[in-house]
């Protein structure tokens, strides 16, 4: 019945040695959680999920139930995972439940993990707190009671070595997540095991088949995974969804309980951006349209009543232009362009200041004169 085991609660085992290097995440593995834009990977997962548990007589022992929704955790936008598996097996009580907070990127923020198997002589109940603090390391927090045995852990894992990680709480949403974005053919990330040691929990594609459901043939695709503990046997989980994301079967390989889907749920109906329509470009003939003639005239008179405002503001403009034309007309130059340039140039306060020996620099009008012989002697000095 639990999420993560399916004979109940072990017991504390022993640590791994201390200078083991602990297990990281390839790096394909760390850019597909970073490369993750929940605005549009998380918008048609947020559902729920309901299956049924049963023996492998086809027996039903309980139910099994998860559901994302969008949440705040500490001012954070996130999502609250909240997964639910009780029943009987045997006539004993058991079950699991999870409570976690995730963020856009997959990092798990806080989890409550609860499992526990009321036996009539001794009951065991494990409950695993997970919460990741404000400088980014995680605080793991266990309380494991058997009987009237009581027995509190807590340890404190760096930042640095959590990259990648992915607790039970993230696990379901990344399933969801790979329906979406399309199932790995192997991808290596890193999970706590059932004593909370880290290690490396690997994810494949498994072949698409077919499951019925109240008689209806549904196609679904396959995802296995599998956590590599260093101190127990590997633990391989495998579980299949319909094409819209919604889980169909799950089952911990070796275990004699299955959890199905009982019934078929309702097809999530994506919303599909219509085609943007194309208009042929048509000539505009405004001068046909009485409405906008109509405004072109309105434009009109108010453009030159603004313009006539102005002048009457500014009388020196009317002197100035016909000062200029005035000069002009009585210059007549070739090319009219650099005779304005050259007029209001002298208007112009970043323009340098001329020589005030510039007309004795220019050249003489009378360029015969030179050669005057009479002109020569009169510049001559007298004797």
């Amino acid at each position: 019945m639990s999420l993560t085991t399916s004979s109940g609660i072990s017991g504390e085992q022993l640590a791994p040695p201390a200078d083991v290097t602990p297990p990281s995440a390839a790096p394909e593995a760390v850019n597909f959680l970073e490369s993750i834009v929940p605005e549009v990977d998380y918008k048609y997962l947020l559902f729920e999920d309901h299956l049924v548990t049963t023996s492998d007589t086809g027996k039903e022992l309980g139910e099994f139930k998860v559901t994302v929704e969008p949440a705040k955790h500490k001012g954070i936008e996130c999502f609250l995972v909240h997964a639910n598996s009780h029943g009987a097996i045997d006539g004993v009580p058991c079950g699991t439940s999870i409570t976690a907070y995730i963020g856009n990127n997959l990092e798990t923020l806080d989890q409550q993990h609860h499992e526990y198997v009321k036996l009539e002589n001794c009951p065991l109940d494990r409950k695993t707190f997970i919460v990741r603090q404000e400088d980014g390391d995680y605080v793991v927090n266990r309380v494991i009671t058997q009987g009237e045995d009581i027995q509190r852990s807590s340890k404190t894992v760096k930042t640095d070595v959590m990259k990648g990680f992915i607790s039970e709480g993230s696990n379901l949403m990344l399933h969801r997540l790979f329906i979406e974005k399309g199932i790995p053919d192997s991808l290596q990330l890193i999970s706590f095991d059932s004593d909370t040691n880290l290690c490396p929990a690997i994810y494949r594609r498994l072949e698409e088949r077919t499951q019925t459901v109240e008689n209806t043939e549904l196609k679904v695709y396959g995802i296995e995974r599998t956590i590599n503990s260093s101190i127990d046997l590997p633990t391989t989980w495998q579980s299949y969804f319909m094409k819209d994301g919604h889980l169909t079967s799950r089952v911990q390989v070796g275990s004699p309980v299955t959890m199905r889907l009982s019934f078929v749920p309702p097809y999530i109906i994506r919303d599909e951006e219509p085609p943007k329509p194309t208009f042929e470009k048509q000539p505009l003939r405004w001068e046909d349209d009485a409405q906008l003639y109509a405004q072109f005239l309105d434009r009109k008179e108010e453009l030159k009543a603004d313009h006539a405002k102005y002048m009457r503001h500014h009388p020196e403009l009317k002197a100035l232009l016909a000062d200029f034309m005035q000069f002009l007309l009585l210059r007549k130059p070739d090319d009219v362009i650099a005779f304005s340039a050259d007029y209001f140039a002298a208007f112009s306060t970043s323009m340098p200041s001329p020589s005030p020996y510039l007309a004795s620099q220019s050249v003489t009008p009378f360029p015969n004169s030179r050669t005057n012989t009479k002109i020569d002697q009169l510049r001559a000095p007298t004797r």
